[in-house]
């Protein structure tokens, strides 16, 4: 196969990216920026045997061990983010057999208040920045009723997690947010903003009413085996996990790319967040976050430990603080504070495979000022000596963000 043709074919494989879980049953309730299809997880897990334990050290949404679940195995993750931890929380338990029909009538007497609550002018809204470039008044006025109403009307757990997961579909449907880019951005508004309209507020209303019955929906569907979310650092020892047979993971690329920012709006309205420093706060917790208050973090951060790719690592960094201007010696640093972070985790990481076990890393490589930062070739020189054996790069498929952007998957196994 040629070149161009092994390019067409990788462009093509985006039924391996988030785009085909979208509609996917409980895969498609909520979109992170960028994350790997269901689809490929499944190729992955798909030639374990028995009860096998599947573990993701970056939940994100939940795409692993929730398509463990469905599969029969035992899926667990961890994150540093309470949202996340929640999301992959919802979207793996399982629900009582009626969950379809009772979630139903809750939404109904939950549209029916929020209704009634549309002419209030003093509801309870986040404190998210700038909150009118994100939805217009009846937009917004409708949110705020439905956050209000699910706060008094939905009084069992399983029933109030569904719903906001309803009000997070909602809130992006009925917003000004546009995700036809690689990160959110936002559509073009009119000069004057449009006054309160009751027909908007109407329709976002009916929005929220489309959204339960989908997830009601969905949710009725059981799942065969079981998943596991909790709080924690993949740089550290993973002990509130099992031993797994299966590490699959798509880790946050050194690509400066913020989840915290894309999450933003559902943290505020799920009160995840607050305060603006605090979204700055968690992202510095996170490998690759560089949101906010992180920033300046980064400008005082010194490395706790050698990686084993120092000597590969160093020229490129030095090439992008030669030719970053004022941000090169910034960029810099994060390329190295990013492998130094995923060091730490995959040390961690060849503790936490069982003998025998394999670990895959859905990973992209990074382009700073025209040097190219080989993420899947580090990555795969990283778990060398972190103790994997057999180890390989495979390349997935064509990024369309730029001509020299590839995903890989960089995989090894431990040995027995």
């Amino acid at each position: 196969m040629s070149n161009a043709d092994q390019r067409d074919l990788h462009r093509r494989n985006e039924h391996l990216t988030f785009r085909a879980n979208m509609g996917a049953g409980r895969h498609g309730w909520l979109r992170l920026t960028p994350a790997y299809g269901v689809r490929l997880v499944r190729e992955r897990i798909g030639d374990l045997s028995g009860r096998a334990v599947v573990t993701d050290p970056f939940s994100g949404t939940g795409t692993t061990p929730l398509a463990a679940a469905e599969l029969g195995h035992f899926g667990q993750s961890v994150d540093v983010n309470p949202f996340l931890i929640w999301l992959g929380t919802v979207k793996t338990s399982h629900y009582p057999p009626d969950i379809r029909d009772a979630l139903s009538t809750v939404a109904l007497d939950v549209s029916a208040q929020a209704k009634s609550l549309l002419p209030e002018y003093d509801l309870w809204q986040p404190s998210l920045h700038n909150i009118e470039r994100w939805w217009s008044a009846g937009n917004l006025r409708a949110l705020c009723a439905i956050r209000t109403a699910i706060d008094s009307v939905a009084t069992e757990p399983e029933h109030r997690n569904l719903l906001d997961i309803a009000l997070c579909r909602t809130l992006i449907a009925r917003s000004n947010a546009a995700f036809n880019h690689q990160s959110m951005s936002f559509k073009d508004s009119p000069a004057t903003p449009p006054l309160f309209s009751i027909d908007e507020s109407g329709e976002t209303l009916s929005a929220f009413a489309k959204e339960a019955a989908s997830l009601g929906e969905s949710a009725s569907y059981d799942l065969l085996g079981n998943g596991k979310i909790v709080q924690g650092d993949s740089r550290e020892k993973m002990a509130d996990l099992e031993p797994c047979d299966l590490l699959i993971t798509s880790p946050p690329y050194v690509n400066r790319m913020s989840y915290i920012r894309e999450l933003r709006p559902y943290m505020y309205w799920l009160r995840f967040l607050d305060i603006a420093s605090d979204a700055g706060d968690l992202d510095w917790k996170a490998i690759g976050g560089t949101w906010g208050t992180a920033t300046s973090k980064l400008h005082a951060w010194k490395p706790e430990t050698v990686t084993p790719i120092e000597d590969a690592m160093e020229p490129v960094c030095a090439k992008i603080r030669a030719d970053g201007g004022k941000n090169g010696p910034l960029l810099a640093t994060y390329v190295h504070k990013y492998f130094h972070d995923m060091w730490l985790h995959f040390r961690s990481a060849a503790d936490h495979v069982k003998p025998g076990g394999k670990a895959s890393y859905i990973v992209g490589n990074s382009t700073f000022y025209g040097h190219t930062v080989p993420a899947e070739q580090w990555y795969a020189a990283m778990m060398k000596e972190a103790g994997f054996e057999t180890v390989t790069v495979t390349t997935i498929r064509k990024r369309n963000s730029n001509r020299a952007l590839f995903e890989y998957d960089v995989s090894g196994t431990k040995p027995a």
